[in-house]
């Protein structure tokens, strides 16, 4: 076809210049067809493994929960972060633009799923449950297992309230966030336990489980700051003693 062309405009007296033009269009026409039909995709999976970006940003994220959780948002070193990970500084901030939305990440990622698998998960009612006050009192009980680690390093969730609840405005509101979820939870129980006719009726569901709360949280700060498992033990025995109290 392109022997044709030439001919065909030799011919016709045409100037070489045109020719060339003529070549010139034709051979880049069909390099921009070729290249547009080329199947990439092998090459685009391999400089992008599928699940490498989200392995990167758990890594980072669980790295930040353990940092944090030892030594506290503000202390939290970023480089200490990076070196448990092995990722640099620009992977970091590709995900997160400041160590501000790191912890926010942390706070509503890590520390709110650490909460419903050690507590929430447990307090999850339905209206087949004949005795929804026994999971709260189960769930207490269970509170004598928990590692001595869990009782030297503090509640995540109470530690980052202590320290940021008081400096930083949207820290205090994703924390809170998730001290109504535990408070919605255990009063959506009572108020189960006393439809089901296992819970006094006089008792004030929203203030009795803020308190369940405020206690637990307490007991933890306390033999946190006393390094005392028994002391976290004797202190949940008290609320175990209240919740009972509630029964008719």
């Amino acid at each position: 076809m392109l022997i044709k062309l030439m001919r065909l405009r030799a011919l016709s007296g045409m100037n070489v210049m045109y020719i060339c033009r003529g070549i010139f269009k034709y051979l880049l026409t069909h390099a921009y067809r070729l290249v547009c039909n080329l199947d990439m995709s092998h090459i685009t999976s391999q400089l992008h493994p599928t699940g490498t970006s989200d392995l990167a940003r758990e890594r980072i994220l669980d790295a930040a929960f353990a940092e944090i959780r030892r030594r506290g948002f503000q202390a939290a070193s970023v480089s200490a972060i990076l070196s448990e990970t092995g990722l640099t500084k620009g992977a970091l901030y590709h995900y997160f633009p400041g160590k501000k939305d790191l912890g926010l990440a942390v706070v509503n990622e890590r520390v709110c799923a650490e909460l419903h698998r050690s507590v929430l998960d447990a307090l999850c009612v339905t209206e087949a449950d004949d005795a929804p006050l026994d999971k709260l009192v189960r769930l207490l009980d269970s509170a004598r297992l928990w590692s001595l680690e869990s009782i030297r390093l503090g509640c995540p969730l109470n530690n980052l309230m202590q320290e940021m609840s008081g400096v930083d405005e949207d820290f205090r509101q994703a924390l809170n966030a998730i001290v109504l979820l535990w408070q919605d939870r255990v009063e959506a129980l009572l108020r189960l336990a006393q439809a089901k006719a296992q819970l006094r009726t006089d008792v004030d569901c929203h203030a009795a489980a803020l308190f369940v709360v405020a206690a637990w949280e307490g007991s933890i700060s306390i033999a946190k700051n006393m390094q005392s498992m028994p002391v976290f033990v004797a202190s949940i025995e008290q609320l175990k003693h209240y919740v009972s109290q509630l029964k008719r």
